[in-house]
């Protein structure tokens, strides 16, 4: 018999269940469900658990309270490089990324308000995405003088195309989810009242269907974007790891905290 997970080990993520559809809730709502450390390092975990749950055949991914995530936790940034530390796990943020591509299990978002940074890559790499009309994406690594490195190079040319990709990454400009609806970023844009319930019918509907031939056409669509990410993750985390080291990545965490403008230098 397959063992019980015991989800209630994770202090960032919650679960909850209903019947046979599992949900994980980020959660730091303090700092909005801001990746810290150790959300970090229970995304790299959390997938892993959710594709050994017996007892569950969808999993929908959502925010706690009224944002899905904020992005990374600039306070803690900035803690660790006056520490001199080189900034997040490498190899937590490939098996994020791996691990939610591997899952077999069809993985629904749900997001309301800002999904950024880390937030936004997650949501978009779930499976069938549902937004809120007042949600919005973004990921704004570059405002925080660090490279997009933990997928969003990946994920976002093969939604929008790689001209919109590229704009999005180059200036981390957020897309409202009505827009984002309209370019293919989401699949649904859907009134902030009725998310709950319209989720709810679409996990129902795969949880009713053939279970095993629907895991399997998402598992057979996803290995073009595993290969992917193999491809780039690690040339695209390197680049993030180095700017974690840069003056202006200092300058950015900083000129937030102080609610300025950041001056840029290059360096």
């Amino acid at each position: 018999m397959t063992e019980k997970i015991d989800f209630a080990r994770y202090t960032r993520i919650k679960a909850s269940r209903r019947g046979r559809v599992l949900t994980l809730a980020l959660s730091n709502p303090v700092l909005m469900n801001a990746v810290d450390g150790e959300m970090h390092r229970e995304l790299s975990r959390i997938f892993l658990d959710t594709a050994d749950d017996p007892d569950s055949d969808i999993a929908v991914l959502t925010g706690e309270g009224d944002a899905f995530s904020a992005g990374g936790d600039l306070n803690g940034m900035k803690r660790g490089f006056e520490a001199g530390e080189k900034g997040p796990d490498a190899a937590e943020a490939k098996r994020i990324v791996f691990l939610l591509l591997d899952l077999e299990k069809p993985i629904i978002a749900k997001v309301r308000g800002p999904a950024v940074g880390l937030g936004a890559t997650i949501a978009l790499m779930c499976d069938v995405i549902f937004a809120s009309d007042n949600a919005r994406f973004a990921d704004p690594h570059v405002r925080a003088g660090i490279v997009a490195g933990d997928g969003g190079a990946i994920i976002l040319p093969q939604l929008v195309g790689y001209a919109r990709a590229k704009e999005y990454l180059m200036t981390g400009d957020p897309v409202p989810a009505v827009e984002a609806e309209r370019i293919g970023l989401i699949n649904h844009v859907v009134p902030d009242a009725e998310i709950d319930v319209r989720v709810e019918a679409f996990a129902d509907k795969l949880a009713g269907g053939a279970t095993q031939a629907i895991k399997y056409s998402k598992v057979s669509v996803n290995i073009g974007l595993k290969q992917l990410a193999h491809s780039i993750l690690d040339t695209s985390i390197g680049y993030e790891m180095l700017t974690f080291t840069t003056e202006d990545h200092k300058e950015a965490v900083r000129s937030f905290l102080e609610k300025r403008k950041p001056t840029f230098t290059g360096r």
